[in-house]
């Protein structure tokens, strides 16, 4: 049947306009599932062309550094918060040490108690007429007053404290200092900072003592990751600025903060942050994106107990901004950021100080949106006209070009010129439109879809099937060779099993271990060759390729023993006699197609390979074992634990092989197991060695181990045979089995 080829090519065009024009107009629909998914998109795409930016070993920044609250400290000065006599000292040292500005980030909210006044107050309870110890504690309470000993080593000094904007209903604390900026009512109304309603702050003699304080605030983003930081907040009429933008302006002798708004509608949004010869661009909200260098650590770190018993070198601190913060477990300030998912957050205040010196801030322009939007239809009209009109593959490339073309345009400006465009929508769209090109093109498709479950649906899952007609494989009868798996598996004493059960009984027992078997190998991606009598013959690796396809005729292997074994009880208690089974395994290259004659054919798998797989499936009642795999399936299969059977040379072949014993998955081992299994390797390194008294007496003690077992008197046999008949310094070691 012709098509018409106008509907052909103008349907997918005029759904590809379509899914640009939905793409353009969702970047502004005020939707939210739809905002979340863009946010998303575009968080995880900025966190990859973040981390894609950032250079390899970049140098520590000796400008910042970072007076750590660390377990060593913890262990060294006792636990948090420490008496503020202890800070004290600590701030004297850190500026002894030549440090020019240091930054707390930590919060002093509540006055420390006056041990001498808990005594005072104490005594003079307990003993009010003892005037002389009252009097003698009063004279001992300014030695003990934390508060104002701080306080002095703040007063004079370049300190910036550190405070909370928060939304908690409760009462303030503390006391905030000086705003950046006040506004008026007309201007709080058209105000696009962000705005809090409550603070946590330093004792207001803390905080008088202090020559700035800035807020340690941030907020991450939905998915719980910080990629920007406020600089400026607003309470009330006032505008803050934050520990960063505080520091960095006392570091550089700068009195004045410039703030630049632009009219938004009827919002007055934050665009950029003037300091001294500083931009610091913002969104309108005022807040900026953190300029990560890399993992925690690209600052210096000095524990802050070091700093106290002078164990450190001073050069480390002369002319350096100090930020004092904490990583010990439990007082530490840790958040998720898109370069570590735990990384401590006064790094967060050092990368922005770091930026403001340098001015290199990435920032997404106010014009941003429109550069967005023409960007998203310029992409999706093109592509809706072009990738109608390819093949599939050609279609395929032009689309990975375009998506790869996008994406470094949207690297280069991020790293060039420290634009922070949409890429994840762009790219999104890409994606869309050629799902609906391929989508439209597989419905012509549907033919091969139905011929590919007539020609494979007897031999393989359905769910693989349904894999092969996705994939771009070409699949067909036509002989070739692969590496594959095959498998054989046989039930012992079958012949007297038949003569013990009626026809009608022995075709439903097989029925049912057919079918229990099959849907074990179907499960493990297997291909049933075919059933003969009591025999099932599959193989792994075709008609789809399967790099794994040892691991799973492995695994589908074991699961066939382990399902006999839950079977027995089942089928005794219906009276049937008890059924066992031999498995065997080999791997390697094989010839696979449709095999047959012009009356008959099958799809199927040939070979030597093959053969040796038949061949070891017979080893299986020579040792007793249910399972034999070669040393090719073996290898590579470190996720299973083997013990080694043979060296083994089968009938009809000239060279020997390795053959196995697969026990388990290597995790499910019992110590129990792997001690045996020890002890196997021993008897079997001393029996190829020649070294038959160890030999002998390793295997005797398995054996006694394993009463049960054929293969340890085997080698007891083999043992005193070759004690009648050396067989000299050549030998290998190898057997030769002469039977099938």
């Amino acid at each position: 049947m012709s098509q018409n080829p106008f509907t052909a090519k103008s349907l997918p065009t005029l759904l590809g306009i379509a899914v640009s024009i939905v793409f353009g107009w969702a970047q502004f629909a005020d939707i939210p599932l739809l905002k979340a998914l863009k946010q998303r998109a575009e968080s995880m795409a900025y966190d990859l062309r973040l981390n894609g930016a950032l250079a390899q070993d970049p140098a520590l920044d000796r400008r910042i550094v970072i007076i750590d609250i660390d377990e060593k400290s913890l262990a060294a000065e006792g636990r948090w918060p420490w008496p503020r006599d202890k800070i004290a000292a600590l701030t004297e040292r850190l500026f002894a040490g030549g440090a020019v500005v240091v930054g707390f980030d930590i919060i002093f909210s509540e006055p420390e108690r006056n041990k001498a006044a808990a005594v005072l107050a104490r005594v003079a309870a307990d003993q009010p007429d003892n005037a002389a110890l009252i009097r003698n504690l009063e004279a001992l309470l300014p030695h003990f007053d934390n508060d104002h000993r701080l306080a002095e080593s703040l007063d004079g000094r370049d300190v910036t404290l550190g405070y909370l904007f928060h939304e908690e209903d409760s009462a303030p604390l503390g006391e905030l200092p000086p705003a950046l900026l006040s506004l008026t009512p007309e201007q709080v109304r058209r105000s696009g900072i962000k705005a809090m309603p409550n603070y946590t702050a330093s004792v207001p003699l803390l905080q008088d003592a202090a020559y700035s304080s800035g807020f340690v605030t941030t907020w991450p983003d939905p998915d719980g990751i910080i990629r920007r930081t406020p600089m400026l907040i607003r309470h009330g009429t006032q505008v803050y600025g934050s520990l960063s933008l505080n520091l960095a302006k006392l570091y550089l002798f700068l009195e004045q903060v410039e703030i630049k708004t632009a009219p938004i509608g009827n919002i007055d949004a934050v665009e950029k942050i003037i300091l001294g010869g500083t931009t610091i661009p913002t969104d309108g909200l005022g807040f900026a994106l953190v300029p990560y260098r890399g993992p925690a650590g690209q600052f210096p770190y000095i524990s802050a107990t070091d700093i106290l018993h002078g164990d450190y070198d001073p050069a480390r601190l002369a002319g350096t901004i100090v930020l004092v913060g904490a990583t010990a477990v439990g007082i530490s300030d840790l958040v998720a950021t898109p370069v570590e998912n735990i990384y401590p957050g006064v790094e967060v205040h050092a990368n922005m100080v770091r930026s403001i010196l340098d001015n290199d801030f990435p920032y997404e322009p106010a014009w941003a949106d429109g550069a967005n939007l023409m960007a998203t239809l310029a992409i999706g009209l093109l592509l809706a006209l072009l990738l109608p009109r390819l093949a599939p593959l050609p279609l395929l490339i032009t689309s990975l070009l375009t998506a790869a073309g996008v994406a470094y345009g949207n690297f280069w400006l991020w790293q060039a010129q420290g634009l922070a465009l949409a890429v994840a929508w762009p790219l999104l769209l890409i994606l869309t439109l050629a799902a609906v090109n391929i989508s439209y093109g597989l419905l012509y498709e549907t033919r091969k879809r139905v011929q590919l479950k007539n020609m494979f649906g007897q031999y393989v899952p359905p769910q693989l099937v349904d894999a092969m007609s996705q994939t771009s494989e070409s699949f067909g009868f036509e002989g070739e060779s692969r590496e594959m798996t095959v498998l054989f598996a046989d039930i012992r004493g079958f012949t007297g099993l038949s003569e013990q059960l009626s026809p009608e009984a022995l075709r439903s027992l097989l029925n049912r271990y057919f079918t229990h078997m099959t849907e074990i190998i179907f499960e493990h991606q297997g291909t049933i060759d075919k059933y003969v009598g009591d025999m099932i013959m599959a193989f792994w690796g075709a008609p789809l390729s399967d790099p794994e396809h040892a691991k799973h005729a492995l695994r589908a292997a074991l699961q066939m023993l382990e399902k006999t074994a839950e079977l027995k009880p089942i089928l005794a208690a219906e009276g049937y006699p008890e059924i066992n089974i031999g498995i065997g395994l080999n791997s390697g290259l094989m010839n696979v197609g449709d095999m047959g004659s012009s009356y008959r054919r099958a799809y199927t798998v040939l070979g030597d390979n093959v053969n040796l797989g038949s061949r070891i499936e017979g080893l299986t009642k020579f040792y007793g074992v249910g399972l034999v795999v070669s040393e090719f399936t073996k290898a590579g299969q470190d996720a299973f634990l083997f013990r080694q059977l043979d060296r083994v040379k089968v009938k009809g072949k000239t060279t020997a092989v390795a053959v196995f014993e697969p026990l388990c998955s290597r995790d499910a081992a019992t110590p129990a197991l792997l001690h045996t299994l020890t002890q196997h390797e021993a008897a079997l390194t001393a029996y190829y060695a020649q070294d038959w008294d160890q030999a002998e007496a390793l295997l005797r003690r398995l054996l006694l181990q394993q009463p049960a077992s054929r293969l340890y008197p085997l080698y007891l046999e083999r043992i005193a045979e070759l004690r009648q008949r050396p067989p000299g310094p050549q030998w290998d070691g190898v057997y030769e089995r002469r039977e099938k």
